[in-house]
């Protein structure tokens, strides 16, 4: 049998179930920066052979959700100081200009909407839970990002996001958070207002204030 023949199905199936739930554990913040992992941990907490596993770990390594060393050290990302300020910056691009898109498509359901997930934030946030608060607190914002129809402007904004889980999460332990990000209030009245530079201000507040703690 050719070395360089095409997986099975069934192969294919288990690897991409594998990369897309540890790609969302990394995420949320569900592992910590620097977190070392084996293909046969990987395999085994998945009930997956070594192949699936491999190849999951393969598409994480390439979109910067986890790290190789030359020695096939695989481990989640420990960002320097330059890399988070790197990062914040593109977030403040690429997120400003997607909230500024989205705005003319808010309408009342879309804002109230996100008024509820900012709800689930302040539970999670009561629990003290940490992965909880950095999912819901995404999801906040990618359901404002949607209504820009820029799809390739949010996939970019979610490889950051991804890059970001395991240093989200380290953010999470410091600031001690007992309320929501203040300026997610003042994103959902300037979407009311139809408040574009209100709008943009507070997405660009919002989502480099935290990242400057880390870095400073």
């Amino acid at each position: 049998m050719s070395l360089t023949a095409r997986p099975t199905e069934a192969t294919s199936v288990a690897h991409d179930r594998v990369f897309r739930h540890l790609r969302s554990r990394i995420m949320h913040g569900d592992l910590p920066p620097g977190e070392a992992l084996t293909l046969r941990g990987i395999g085994k907490e998945y009930g997956v052979s070594m192949t699936p596993a491999r190849e999951a770990a393969r598409r994480l390594v390439a979109e910067g959700a986890l790290t190789m060393s030359t020695s096939g050290r695989i481990a989640t990302p420990e960002l320097s100081n330059d890399r988070i300020e790197e990062l914040a910056a593109l977030r403040a691009l690429l997120e400003v200009e997607l909230a500024s898109r989205a705005l003319p498509r808010a309408h009342m359901a879309l804002i109230e909407r996100m008024q509820t997930i900012n709800g689930a934030i302040a539970e999670a946030v009561h629990r003290g839970d940490a992965v909880g608060y950095i999912r819901t607190n995404l999801e906040f914002h990618r359901t404002l990002y949607l209504r820009a129809q820029a799809p390739a402007m949010l996939a970019m904004a979610e490889t950051v996001w991804l890059q970001m889980g395991p240093t989200m999460r380290a953010l999470y332990g410091r600031l001690r958070r007992t309320e929501p990000p203040q300026f997610h209030r003042l994103i959902i009245a300037a979407l009311k207002a139809g408040d574009e530079p209100g709008l943009r201000l507070a997405v660009r507040s919002d989502v480099t204030q935290g990242l400057r703690m880390l870095a400073g």
